[in-house]
């Protein structure tokens, strides 16, 4: 069957149809990852967008229920030059249509990627709808340009609705959920943590009741513009927890210090952006996933300090408190693409809830 991306400006991809059939709008954004496909499917990040995988062919090693960042996957759409029919792994259960069509997410195969991905990269991240019918095309491009899909606020969705407790005999964490990787939640486990995930929009005074010994703030998707009130609880909290925030978390910190945020032309998204690490002076391979980073130009320096850069745009990777244990980073250190060199801020974040004087 044929099928069709249509995008706002007008542009046009034609493949061929698999997975479900189910005609979705979404932002078409691409990720330039050769492996971990199904991870950045399920990872809450992507909610409301239409995938664009660089790499040519994907389902070469199949799918499986364990390597996995939420419990569905969250995607609107997958656009592959190459639909792998005859996956090879030992971990393998299932190949990518029998997947696609299992949880109702419709693909596209067959279609020049390289030419979209260039152009996305020149004129910046669309809107876009997939397919099967061009008949109603102006139909199709009406309902595209008054779609909210991109300024908006996806934390609602994704976010857990009632506080739950994951057990563990070292520190209190209380987490809060911007729509979390389960890979967050795996390495706070990995150090013994007694993990408490709060609703995104949990008050200052219920997670001081906690008594917990850090906070965490989460990855999540969408605008971060859209959880001003989230920031500004953050900042009520910053005297009185450990803080580390990672990607979402990391820009709802930057807010809570006045900065604002700006949606980048086509994001980050992939598994191997350098990152410069200001205060060691090292560089380090990172997994990206995001449209906004923080306004350097608005970030109070009184009280913080830029400590990572990306070295693709010179744009704002990591901030750090300069006089209390609070810091983020905009890349995902659980990712472990180096594969652990980013373990290091896991280990300075738990330093600091026990109180190590050498920490920072």
């Amino acid at each position: 069957m044929k099928a069709y991306l249509l995008l706002e400006d007008g542009c046009i991809f034609e493949g061929e149809a698999f997975g479900g059939v189910n005609q979705q709008i979404g932002e078409v954004v691409f990720n330039t990852s050769m492996t971990g496909y199904q991870e950045i499917f399920t990872d809450y990040s992507y909610q409301g967008q239409i995938l664009v995988m660089t790499y040519p062919m994907i389902g070469n090693y199949g799918l499986n229920y364990d390597d996995v960042e939420s419990q569905k996957p969250v995607i609107k759409g997958l656009v592959v030059r190459e639909a792998c029919t005859t996956p090879s792994n030992w971990k393998s259960e299932m190949g990518l249509d029998y997947y696609m069509k299992q949880n109702n997410i419709m693909g596209i195969e067959g279609v020049d990627t390289r030419m979209l991905v260039k152009h996305l990269r020149d004129h910046g991240t669309k809107r876009g709808i997939i397919t099967t019918s061009l008949e109603n095309k102006k139909d199709l491009l009406n309902n595209l340009l008054e779609s909210n899909v991109v300024e908006k606020s996806y934390t609602p969705e994704v976010s857990t609705k009632n506080p739950y407790i994951i057990p563990g005999n070292g520190p209190k964490i209380a987490l809060m959920d911007f729509g979390v990787k389960l890979n967050i939640i795996r390495v706070l486990q990995s150090y013994g943590c007694q993990i408490t995930v709060l609703p995104y929009n949990t008050s200052v005074e219920d997670i001081l009741k906690i008594r917990a010994d850090g906070l965490f703030l989460s990855n999540g998707p969408g605008n971060p513009e859209g959880l001003i009130s989230v920031a500004q609880n953050i900042q009520k909290l910053v005297n009185e927890l450990p803080i580390f925030g990672i990607c979402m978390g990391h820009q709802l910190l930057g807010m809570s210090a006045g900065a604002k945020t700006f949606k980048l032309p086509f994001g980050h998204r992939g598994a191997n952006h350098p990152v410069k690490d200001l205060i060691n002076n090292r560089v380090y391979i990172t997994s990206q996933n995001h449209g906004y980073a923080i306004d350097e130009d608005t970030l109070n320096k009184n009280l913080y300090n830029v400590t990572h850069r990306n070295l693709n745009d010179g744009t704002v990777e990591g901030i750090k408190h300069k006089y209390l244990p609070v810091f983020s980073v905009q890349y995902h250190p659980e990712a472990s693409p180096g594969p652990m060199d980013s373990k290091y801020l896991f280990d300075q974040f738990l330093n600091n809830v026990k109180g190590d004087k050498q920490a920072v």
